[in-house]
């Protein structure tokens, strides 16, 4: 019996007892005085049995056939429908107008021992200590989000917290790219200095995609992306996360400002990035690590000292081959090194292009900057001469003799040769034709004039007769 049954069981008892009124095992049971008076007169007759749902144990009236049952489940034993699973299996069926619920066709299946219940098996993840020391570990992260709640265009918050303190610092962007990277690590160091390692997803501003040339494989290195050769640049660590949960702070962090920061955007009405941005250095962030921010196991701060050339070290550097003219071109455009480098024998050589965050193009050749100017767009290398190939006469085609095998026996070649001989077929059918005399012997007249009478097709009265005696 169910917990309602052996509910109403004791209420029945109690009016078996006259301690109840029916009235008042309605209201007990939840149900009306008509209904509490059938439930008792079914008490009365079966005892405890009566008080169980009628239903029970019988098959429900909106139950499938078991012909269909029968006829689904044979659709499984077909080589071709052996790996289905039951929401594609529903549909194919609904194309044989079997129309079967996805559910009830898995039931099917389970009842029948032919579809295997396999639980998802969970990964085991080990957890992981904050690092001791502020500056240690960086976590970095961009977060898309509606932060104006549709008051501005969209933009990414750039997300920084430190593993050790839980100190965090963010950044508007427009989207979430390299140089945005570039700038929030710039801030990031200004502010405090360079962290030993970061720990970012993989996403493909951090991970390359490529595959790793000749020359790398030789090395053993590994292709990078333009992020990942500036922190090896700076010493910093990159380290890429296998999972959300791997770097669990900075995604904690991002839903707790989805929360609280929209909120903080909407009272202040700030509806612009530039705007947020200024919100958050003078006032949001301040509060926000005062709150929330943790002193860490080891009072050392172990960031690094930023470098002078940092804003070199965030660009974006392409290896290009000096030409024989003294010219290196990169992303479509060409630049003539100066004549003082004729030392460096720069020809066949490789020089590093590098664009600055601002637009400012370097070169430079084993950490030495060349100076160079840029040529205009329409500027081109002077063409080399083509040799060209002598012309070779074709020899004339001689018109073969009468001798010819192709002319003996009244054979010949050529569109002339086969225009004269369906020009005499015509004019011996014309002339046959017009002699008014038939061909055949089935007394049919072969002209025009004799075929006036007759019902020939206009067909027939072109190719003549074609009835046989």
């Amino acid at each position: 019996m169910s917990v309602q049954e052996r509910k109403r069981m004791t209420v029945m008892a109690g009016v078996a007892e006259q301690k109840l009124t029916l009235v008042q095992a309605g209201d007990l049971m939840g149900v009306g005085y008509r209904q509490s008076k059938r439930i008792w007169q079914r008490y009365q007759a079966a005892g405890d049995a009566g008080l169980v749902h009628q239903l029970r144990g019988k098959p429900s009236a909106r139950r499938k056939p078991a012909a269909v049952r029968a006829q689904a489940l044979a659709r499984y034993a077909e080589e071709r429908y052996a790996d289905f699973g039951p929401t594609l299996m529903a549909e194919h069926l609904a194309q044989e107008k079997l129309v079967v619920d996805h559910e009830t066709l898995r039931r099917w299946r389970v009842a029948a021992g032919q579809h295997p219940v396999r639980r998802r098996k969970q990964l085991h993840r080990q957890w992981r200590e904050r690092k001791p020391s502020f500056g240690a570990m960086v976590q970095l992260d961009g977060s898309h989000h509606d932060w104006v709640e549709g008051r501005g265009p969209k933009c990414v918050l750039m997300v920084r917290v430190d593993d050790a303190t839980n100190r965090m610092r963010a950044r508007f962007c427009a989207e979430e790219t390299t140089r945005a990277s570039y700038d929030v690590l710039e801030g990031w160091g200004r502010k405090h200095g360079l962290p030993g390692s970061l720990y970012v997803d993989r996403d493909s501003i951090y991970r390359c995609e490529g595959v790793a040339s000749i020359t790398e494989q030789l090395a053993g290195k590994a292709p990078q992306t333009q992020f990942g050769r500036a922190m090896q640049a700076l010493g910093v660590e990159l380290i890429l996360a296998n999972s959300p949960q791997a770097k669990g702070r900075v995604e904690r962090m991002n839903g707790t400002l989805q929360d609280r920061l929209v909120k903080a955007l909407r009272l202040e009405g700030i509806s612009d990035m530039a705007g947020a941005n200024r919100f958050l250095e003078r006032k949001y962030l301040r509060s926000f690590n005062r709150q929330f921010a943790r002193a860490a196991a080891s009072p050392v701060d172990v960031h690094r000292a930023v470098p002078r050339n940092l804003n070199e070290v965030l660009s974006w550097e392409e290896e290009r081959v000096v030409q024989c003219d003294w010219t290196v071109a990169c992303a479509g455009r060409r630049y003539q090194l100066d004549r003082q480098h004729e030392a460096l024998s720069l020809v066949r050589r490789k020089v590093t292009v590098r664009t600055l965050r601002s637009g400012q193009i370097q070169l430079t050749y084993c950490g030495r900057r060349l100076k160079w100017r840029a040529l205009p767009a329409g500027a081109m290398r002077k063409p080399q001469p083509v040799k060209r190939q002598p012309k070779v006469k074709a020899k004339p085609k001689k018109p073969t003799t009468a001798g010819h095998p192709w002319r003996r026996d009244g054979v010949g070649t050529g569109r002339k040769f086969w225009s004269g001989i369906k020009a005499k077929g015509r004019a011996a059918r014309l002339a046959e034709r017009d002699s008014g005399q038939p061909s055949l012997r089935s007394g049919l007249p072969a002209s025009r004039s004799a075929s006036r009478g007759s019902r020939r097709t206009k067909n027939q009265q072109q190719r003549g007769h074609s009835f046989v005696s």
